[in-house]
Order: C-alpha cells, then structure tokens, then sequence
C-alpha cells in the first residue's frame, strides 16, 4: 500500500493507495463524508447491490485488533501457537461464564459461544469481536467524539465489504483451521440476545477473525493481489472534529441516541458544553 497519493480531485478527496483488497482514500474535509459515500461505495466504484459494515477510530495508526488480541499482546501470547492463543482464549470465556453467575436475572437465556462473547463485550470484557455498525455516520461520530490528547493528522472511518467478505469466505470452507472447529474465516456475527440494549441504537453487530488476526491482516492475506475493494480506509482531518460532531449532533447521531442509558447521558451532557462553546 505504498503507492503515492492521486493528485487531489476537484471534488475533495483522493485514492491514497490500493493493494490487496484494502484501498485508502484521504478526504479534505469532513463535509465531504456524504458526497464521497454516495459517489465512490454506492455510485461509482462498486455497485449499490453491495452492503457495507462501519468502524470509526481516532487514531490513523491504530490497526483493526479486537481486545482479546490486544490484551495477548501486552501479556506477550501472540507469538506463541494457535493452540496455545486457543485454550487461553477458551479459558477466558469460561472465567467469564463461572464469574457471571447470578449477575443475569433469575432466569437467564441460554446464549451460544459468539453470544457470550457478545455480552462480555458489553461489559468491558476482552473478546475476539470487533465492534462495527451499519451506519456510516455513527462510525465517524465513534472516529471523532473521543478528544484525545495524543492524536494523529486523521481519524479513519474503515468499510467493510460484506458481500465480497462473504464469497471469499465461501472459497475458504476447506481451508486449515486455526482453531478447532473454525474455519479461517471472517466470521460476522449478529446476537440475538436481549441483554445489550446499545447494540441496537447503534444498528451494531460484530466480526470475528482467526485468533491473533486484525481484520486488515486477514483481508491482506485473503485478498492478496486482488483489486477487489474489501476494505476501505477512509481518512479524514482530524481538525475537523467539532465541526463534524455538531453536524452529527444536528443529525441526533451523538451518545444519548447511541448509548440508550446513563452513561450515555453523562457523556452527552457533557460533549453538550464543548460544542456549544
């Protein structure tokens, strides 16, 4: 992904680099979000049959890691065998289940493997699931809302693919297993349980990678040599950030609509007296 950026175009943003099914694209502003998904995801480049999932971070150096793999790595795991990521991976689920015992309600649903997972990451636990939303302006308004004191020249908001996710997962059904009972798959996953209210204002659902796989790793090595667009990074000023959250505000996309409880409230109210300042 090293090739030089495109002149700039007249409409505002440029294709930074395209290699093996990642492309980036450098906007000029953030008022120019809407203008380039209309005309680069669902009017020009790829056709509109295609369906796209959404990621936001405030930071351009940031890789697509989950928590879980983040947490291997500070405990130095990642170098060690699949097997060895595998069974501490089961264990810390199972630690999860046994501590969470009545702490669900008298009489809990019975949830399957990804929907524990889910629910731990509800909760603050480190899982293989990597958050996304059906929503584009919801991800750029995770990208900007978080006024950090290390920051980088752009935030990027990352789309997803899923149909074309999809047809190479499908080529991968005979793949090797890095975890048993897996296939190598980009796994998407959408829970059916009750017990995460955010995920639903926020239209969420999840990906599932290999263990010790950022998601642009996986399309990478997946896609290599394929200029098939899987996965878009989509940089965006980072000077922009209270232009963009007053606009969203405007579009009721900030915390109280996506986060339908009190924590959501206090961090509304007080995003409130930043962007009215």
């Amino acid at each position: 992904m090293g090739a030089d950026p495109e002149p700039a175009k007249e409409f505002g943003w440029q294709r930074v680099s395209t290699a093996d099914g990642v492309v980036t694209f450098r906007l000029g502003s953030w008022s120019l979000f809407f203008d380039f998904v209309e005309a680069e995801l669902f009017g020009g480049m790829i056709s509109p049959n295609h369906s796209y999932v959404w990621r936001g971070q405030r930071r351009s150096d940031w890789s697509l890691s989950t928590t879980l793999d983040r947490l291997f790595g500070r405990l130095k795991l990642l170098t060690s065998s699949s097997a060895v990521l595998e069974k501490k991976s089961i264990e810390h689920l199972e630690s999860f289940k046994y501590a969470s015992r009545g702490r669900r309600g008298r009489t809990p649903a019975i949830l399957l493997e990804n929907e524990w997972w889910a629910l731990g990451q509800h909760f603050g636990l480190a899982t293989p699931l990597l958050d996304w939303t059906r929503s584009p302006f919801a991800a750029t308004y995770f990208a900007f809302e978080d006024d950090a004191s290390e920051e980088t020249e752009f935030r990027v908001v990352f789309a997803l693919n899923q149909t074309a996710v999809a047809q190479r997962n499908t080529q991968l059904q005979d793949g090797p297993s890095f975890e048993e009972g897996r296939l190598p798959i980009l796994e998407f996953i959408d829970p059916m349980s009750d017990e995460n209210p955010r995920l639903v204002s926020q239209d969420g659902c999840f990906t599932r990678a290999p263990i010790g796989t950022p998601v642009e790793r996986w399309v990478e090595d997946t896609f290599k040599g394929s200029t098939t667009p899987a996965l878009l990074r989509i940089e965006i000023p980072n000077s922009d950030r209270v232009s963009c959250l007053r606009a969203l505000s405007r579009m009721n996309i900030n915390h109280l609509s996506l986060f339908p409880d009190l924590g959501g409230a206090s961090r509304s109210t007080n995003l409130r007296l930043e962007l009215e300042r």
